[in-house]
């Protein structure tokens, strides 16, 4: 990702599976004590690289994505002020968990990677989007008020974090782009959003951890504006959104980028699966960039279709 040669490009998968997938596979050979949930393990019996993310969830004292079970519960300041006793969880717990995982990474032999919930999710998560396409209109105060909270919290976390391990990486949810592109203006963006990033991200680069910005669809007019603030990279480039990462290689030559293979082909067969990887190469062949399924692999596709989409994966990724 620093655009230096490597022997082999990493293999990964950045989202989890999904639940009906993995009970799909149950059924097709992976071994029935392999649950969703268990992320590592299934990365494990796979073959793939080791890695451990810790989603620091504003809602929820887990390292999980535990977040939508509130969405649309606040209206208001007030609301806000009622709830917000229960958010911000301390985790105690995960901090602790990172430890053996801060000691593998120190070997050389997983990677670690810590994800914080931005400031377009959180507002959403919390207000759901009806109500928060309003509020940048009509209750600014309310989104600074949640969004000056949240970077109390992320800023807290990262200085806890560092402590016991410094990640080799970082993600941001926002969830900002959809299939036809931001899902709000650039002068909201700067208004309302920009102001945070330039408080976080100089935490982030005094330990040397690049951020990268995880929003599905289409995110081509956002990659200016994050480039403009320091953000080093973008997932999952979602090919059915109409993403074109060597379009993006051209224009920002030294933007991150980690996904981008199109998941509707897994169900299609090889030369589906291999006609992509294809695609890709060139995209590969200029550093900076993983190859991963653009999103979580559907409950469409087989176990065999997938052992067939990681064995094209350690085909392509040689070096």
């Amino acid at each position: 990702m620093n655009f230096e040669p490597v022997d082999r490009l990493p293999r990964w998968e950045w989202a989890m599976w999904w639940d009906l997938t993995i009970d799909r596979w149950h059924a097709e050979g992976l071994p029935r004590g392999l649950e969703a949930s268990q992320v590592i393990e299934i990365a494990q019996w796979f073959g793939l690289d080791p890695y451990q993310q810790f989603w620091f969830s504003t809602t929820d004292p887990t390292i999980a994505a535990a977040q939508h079970h509130v969405e649309g519960i606040v209206a208001t300041m007030e609301d806000y002020r009622r709830v917000r006793p229960a958010l911000f969880p301390s985790h105690a717990q995960a901090m602790a968990a990172l430890a053996p995982w801060a000691e593998r990474q120190r070997r050389g032999e997983a990677v670690v990677w810590g994800t914080v919930e931005g400031f377009f999710w959180f507002p959403r998560t919390l207000m759901g989007f009806e109500k928060l396409m309003y509020a940048f209109s009509d209750q600014p105060d309310l989104l600074h008020a949640i969004n000056g909270d949240l970077l109390a919290f992320n800023l807290e976390l990262l200085d806890r974090m560092f402590e016991v391990c410094v990640p080799t990486f970082m993600t941001i949810a926002e969830d900002m782009s959809y299939n036809h592109g931001p899902m709000i203006s650039r002068r909201l963006f700067d208004e309302f959003v920009a102001p945070y990033y330039r408080r976080l991200l100089p935490r982030l680069r005094q330990h040397d951890i690049p951020l990268f910005m995880d929003t599905d669809g289409d995110v081509t007019l956002l990659v200016p504006w994050l480039e403009s603030m320091g953000v080093a990279g973008v997932l999952p480039l979602e090919r059915q959104a109409g993403v074109d990462g060597m379009a993006l290689r051209r224009q920002f030559p030294r933007l991150r980028l980690v996904g981008h293979f199109d998941k509707m082909t897994m169900t299609r067969g090889e030369a589906a699966m291999r006609a992509e990887f294809e695609r890709l190469v060139p995209l590969m062949r200029c550093g900076g960039f993983i190859p991963s399924v653009d999103h979580q692999t559907p409950p469409g596709v087989s176990l065999d279709q997938y052992r067939c989409y990681l064995r094209l994966l350690e085909e392509y990724t040689r070096c």
